[in-house]
């Protein structure tokens, strides 16, 4: 298969938190950056040069978690405060507490059509939240541990989990049953996610090692052990083809999954490599540390031409190279172990689209409404807070009133 053209390349250094860098993740169109840190704060940073980022407050503990609405209207973050917060990400910084978990909240994701979001909590619980009514809706609760990370599958019907319990676990989302509970790990499960396709998941563990299992199968497709401490995020590249780790060990590595094999080290944070996260384009990765960087890397993949998913403004339908059957491997690998190109491709379906039109003037109207949303619970808040003072003031007058002789 056609590798990278070019190593990947240190493009910007974002200077700004004040404490070790816990979480990142790129708007739609890699306009902005989100990063959180232990230092409490939420910041916002353009990609565009000479930009002023913006910082949030509003979080009375450590950031864990963010992560964009897929039309980039909403921003979500979760913290060590127990809520879970939805900001618009403009200069204002307006947003709005979600509250039901007893404990830190680890990981917040969007459902591919922003209906919803699934969060993960030190409570033992998974929870899934409407957006727009900004309620909690149900619990998922068969952990016996903290569950760090969880993550709706791309057509939104499975949510995946993983846990300190060692365990990842399959949820129906409809039903709320677990379907299935991968036990392999050693260590605590500190990161998982979904292949693009669907059709695998990935998960990192404090065991150092990545491993990528077949959702449909259950079987253990492939085993990495290449890093030398803790593996504490990892994210997958939009094709499918390729997945992005940080760790521990201060590197961050990126696995060509169809070879079965590492393509390359990255050395930049001093320190641990807390976040990494992949543009919804995959032009572009982002990572973050215990160094307080947010740094961000050009990938140089020469994988395929993005500018018409640009356009319409929809997550990238699985590509030839992405049809989720992975090579089964155990690292290293033999010569001769991993499947060709040419078998991956035969595969695979002409992906279906929408009219570009039609597409983009729906993504506005979801944008828009996402807004409307979260400011008319805005202006409901300040309303409360004005009736609250006004009926102070009524009670303190009928006081002065009722001492004041005739």
């Amino acid at each position: 298969m056609a590798l990278p053209q070019e190593d990947p390349s240190l493009e910007r250094h974002f200077k700004g938190h004040r404490d070790a860098v816990t979480c990142v993740d790129f708007s739609l169109n890699t306009k902005q950056l989100a990063s959180g840190s232990m230092d409490s704060c939420l910041m916002v940073w353009h990609m565009k040069p000479q930009s002023r980022a913006y910082r949030f407050a509003g979080h009375k503990d450590a950031v864990t978690c963010v992560n964009f609405s897929p039309s980039g209207h909403l921003l979500a973050s979760g913290s060590r405060d127990k809520t879970v917060r939805i900001w618009i990400p403009n200069v204002k910084g307006e947003s709005t507490a979600f509250r039901a978990h007893t404990a830190t909240v680890r990981s917040v994701h969007f459902c591919s059509d922003g209906q919803s979001f699934v969060t993960a909590s030190d409570d033992k619980t998974v929870k899934v939240w409407s957006t727009h009514r900004q309620k909690f809706l149900f619990s998922l609760s068969q952990h016996i541990n903290w569950v760090r990370c969880a993550r709706f599958s791309p057509d939104g019907r499975l949510i995946v989990s993983a846990s300190d319990d060692k365990t990842v676990k399959l949820w129906d989302k409809t039903s709320r049953e677990c379907v299935h509970s991968y036990c392999e790990h050693g260590g605590f499960v500190t990161s998982v996610d979904f292949h693009p396709s669907g059709t695998c998941i990935a998960a990192a563990g404090m065991d150092n090692t990545v491993k990528v299992w077949d959702v449909r199968t259950h079987r253990l497709l492939q085993h990495y052990q290449l890093h030398s401490a803790a593996v504490n995020a990892l994210s997958f590249h939009p094709s499918g083809n390729y997945l992005l780790t940080a760790s521990s060990d201060s590197t961050l590595k990126i696995l060509d999954l169809m070879e079965g094999r590492l393509l390359y080290t990255l050395h930049g944070h001093q320190g641990p490599a807390t976040t990494v996260a992949f543009s919804r384009t995959g032009e572009y990765f982002a990572s973050g540390g215990s160094d307080e960087q947010v740094m961000v890397w050009k990938s140089n993949f020469d994988v395929v031409d993005y500018g018409e998913v640009i356009k319409v403004h929809r997550p990238p339908a699985p590509l030839a190279t992405s049809s989720g059957n992975l090579p089964e491997v155990d690292f290293p690998v033999p010569p001769g172990r991993g499947r060709s190109q040419e078998s991956v491709q035969s595969q695979t379906q002409e992906p279906i689209s929408m009219p570009q039109t039609l597409t983009s003037t729906l993504e506005h109207i979801v944008g828009q409404l996402d807004v409307l949303t979260q400011t008319v619970s805005i202006l409901e808040q300040r309303l409360t807070l004005t009736e609250d003072k006004l009926k102070q003031c009524l009670e303190t007058q009928q006081l002065i009133m009722q001492r004041t002789p005739p």
